[in-house]
C-alpha cells in the first residue's frame, strides 16, 4: 500500500488526501460543470485557518495544497487571485528551500527518503502543481534538473551500482521487506512519478539540460525490471538487495501497479515518440483489465487502491492511446465493478468518497475525463 501524508489532528484540516481540502474539489468539479456553486466551498475553505508552509508542507499539505485547490477552483478566471499570487510566492519559497536540501544530501552521498522526491510528499508533487500555476518559473526548471540529478547512477557502499532514487529505508507497508533499502517503481512514491511529471514538462515546452536523457534513464530501468509472460506485462512494486518484490498476484492500483506505472510510460512514448512504448505500455494495461485475479484484488472504490484510480487512469490512457475503442469494453466492466465494490468509510480524496465520486463522474460511456483534479495525480 500506499502512505499518503499522515492524517493527524493539526494536519487533517489541510490535508487534500484526508480533509476538506480534498472534500472541496468534488463540490468545486460539480461547479464547473453547472451542477452546483462554489457558496459552501468558499465558507469552508476560509476556515481552515492559518496554512503550513514549513518542511512538511507538500503538494497534499498545507499551502501547496490550498493554492492546487483555488487553482482548481479559479477555473481560469481572476477568481482568488490575489489568495493565489499570495500562495504562489509560498510555494516558489518553499520550493527552493527544498531544492536547497535535496542537493545538499545529493552532495552528501546520502540516500533520499521518499519525503524529499515523491509526488505526495517531495518535489515531484510541488513540480506537478509549479506545471500549473507557475510553468515558467526558475521554481520549476530547478525541480526538473534536480529530478535530471536524481535519476542519475549511484553507487553502494559495496561499490555496486545503484539507482539514484535508492531510499534507505523500507516501504511504509512492510518495514521488513527491503533490508539495505530499495528503488521503488510506482507513481505515488516510486519513480514513475518523476517520469510523467518529467514527460508532461517536455510535453509543455518545459525543458533542462538533461531533461530527455533522464526520462530515457527511468524508461531503460523499468524496462530491466519488467516481466512478461502469458498474462501479460508487470513491473515489480520495488527492487531491493534481494531482487524484484513479487509480481503476481498484484492490485492493479494507480499508486504502485500496473495502471500507474503504465500511464507515465505513454506519456514518455508521446513526449520522446517512442510507439514501441507507447504500444507495450498500452497493451499492458489491456492485459492487467482483462485478469479477473488482479481485478479481484481491488476491494473499494477509492482513487488510491481502489476502481475509482482503476478508472479514472484507463480513462486517461484510452484518450490518447493508439486505439482508444480496445478499451471501451474493459472501461464498462471497470464502472460495473465500481458500482458493486464498497463505498469508503472516510469522506476524504485519495482513499475517500470524495475521490471515488470524482472518478465515477465520467463513467458513462463515450464519456471523455473532464476536469483537471487529477493532476495533483499527475495523470494529466
Amino acid at each position: 500500500m500506499t502512505t499518503a501524508p499522515p492524517a493527524t489532528d493539526t494536519s487533517t484540516r489541510q490535508s487534500l488526501a484526508h480533509g476538506p481540502l480534498g472534500t472541496a474539489m468534488i463540490n468545486i468539479e460539480r461547479s464547473r460543470r453547472g451542477i452546483g456553486d462554489l457558496g459552501g466551498t468558499h465558507r469552508a475553505l476560509a476556515e481552515i485557518g492559518p496554512l503550513i508552509d514549513g518542511p512538511d508542507a507538500n503538494l497534499f499539505l498545507g499551502a501547496p495544497a490550498m493554492t492546487f485547490v483555488l487553482h482548481l477552483a479559479a477555473d481560469g478566471t481572476d477568481r482568488y487571485a490575489g489568495a493565489l499570487h499570495t500562495l504562489d510566492g509560498i510555494v516558489a519559497e518553499h520550493t527552493r528551500k527544498r531544492l536547497t536540501a535535496a542537493h545538499a544530501r545529493l552532495e552528501s552521498g546520502r540516500r533520499p527518503a521518499f519525503a524529499e522526491y515523491d509526488l505526495f510528499r517531495g518535489l515531484t508533487g510541488l513540480g506537478a502543481l509549479l506545471l500549473r500555476r507557475q510553468p515558467h518559473s526558475p521554481e520549476l526548471k530547478g525541480v526538473l534538473e534536480y529530478l535530471v540529478r536524481l535519476t542519475q547512477p549511484a553507487t553502494a557502499s559495496t561499490g555496486e551500482p545503484l539507482p539514484g532514487w535508492w531510499v534507505g529505508h523500507a516501504p511504509a507497508s512492510n518495514k521488513e521487506a527491503t533490508p539495505g533499502g530499495h528503488a521503488n517503481a510506482g507513481m505515488a512514491h516510486g519513480i514513475s512519478g518523476p517520469l510523467a511529471l518529467l514527460a508532461l514538462s517536455l510535453r509543455a515546452g518545459v525543458t533542462v539540460d538533461g531533461h530527455e536523457d533522464a526520462v530515457l534513464r527511468i524508461c531503460r530501468w523499468l524496462d530491466q525490471i519488467r516481466q512478461s509472460d502469458y498474462r501479460g506485462t508487470r513491473w515489480p512494486r520495488w527492487v531491493s538487495n534481494r531482487g524484484p518484490a513479487p509480481t503476481l498476484p498484484a492490485t492493479p492500483s494507480w499508486c504502485y501497479g500496473t495502471p500507474g506505472l503504465v500511464r507515465a510510460q505513454q506519456l514518455a512514448g508521446i513526449v520522446l515518440q517512442d510507439g514501441d512504448r507507447k504500444r507495450m505500455a498500452e497493451r499492458a494495461l489491456l492485459h492487467c483489465l482483462s485478469d479477473p485475479d488482479q481485478l479481484d484484488k481491488i476491494a473499494d472504490r477509492s482513487l488510491c487502491h481502489g476502481f475509482g484510480g482503476l478508472l479514472r487512469t484507463t480513462q486517461r490512457v484510452a484518450e490518447e492511446a493508439e486505439t482508444p475503442t480496445v478499451f471501451a469494453e474493459r472501461l464498462a466492466l471497470i464502472r460495473d465493478r465500481f458500482l458493486t465494490a464498497e463505498v469508503p468509510e472516510q469522506p476524504g480524496f485519495l482513499v475517500g468518497k470524495a475521490g471515488a465520486s470524482l472518478a465515477f463522474q465520467d463513467a458513462e460511456s463515450g464519456t471523455a475525463p473532464q476536469g483537471q483534479w487529477d493532476a495533483c495525480l499527475l495523470l494529466t
